[in-house]
């Protein structure tokens, strides 16, 4: 049901947080959409994405500065209602982006989690 995931970084410069990651961790460059976000290939199956703070994110190193994201092996709404069948409540419905689908949720913590759905192209 999940394999791999993603943990979202919100970064205040781009350029910097792309040299730390990439070059001084060492993990591979994987994609980068300019100054807005990056894809860090972690090994194993994580990837890092780097996301650019803006008005709507976290701030970057405050708490909620880092998301985890789950990649989904089954569509995104049946997994979902696995999920809730468990207990697990969610954050509004699915959000549908260019590329993704997301479904946003928190641990007992309140940690910020999500699935991801990549869209085939």
């Amino acid at each position: 049901m999940l394999k791999g995931g993603w943990a979202t970084v919100y970064v205040s410069d781009m350029d910097r947080a792309v040299e730390f990651y990439a070059k001084s961790l060492d993990p591979r460059l994987q994609f980068r959409a300019g100054n807005e976000w990056a894809q860090i290939d972690a090994g194993d199956g994580l990837i890092l994405g780097l996301h650019i703070k803006s008005p709507t994110t976290p701030e970057p190193g405050a708490p909620g500065g880092i998301n985890i994201g789950f990649n989904v092996t089954q569509p995104l709404e049946q997994v979902l209602e696995k999920l809730k069948k468990r207990g697990i409540a969610f954050d509004g419905g699915i959000h549908e982006d260019k590329s993704v689908r997301l479904a946003f949720f928190a641990d007992p913590d309140g940690n910020n989690l999500y699935l991801c759905e990549v869209k085939e192209s």
